[in-house]
């Protein structure tokens, strides 16, 4: 079953980064696009691991 994240679980997964520095990577397409459900945006978690993970192997 697919988990979202909210914005502030989102934050929290990527160090605590601010609001507008997550708001400037997804207008830059350094993060995946978030999923509106209900009128709130969510973000996949498992999209979000696996840019987390191709991000982590491009470092290498």
């Amino acid at each position: 079953m697919q988990t979202y994240l909210t914005l502030t679980e989102l934050r929290r997964k990527l160090g605590n980064r601010s609001r507008s520095a997550i708001y400037a990577d997804l207008a830059a397409g350094r993060l995946p696009q978030p999923i509106k459900l209900g009128g709130r945006i969510y973000w996949p978690e498992g999209d979000i691991d696996a840019h987390l993970r191709d991000l982590n192997q491009q470092a290498t």
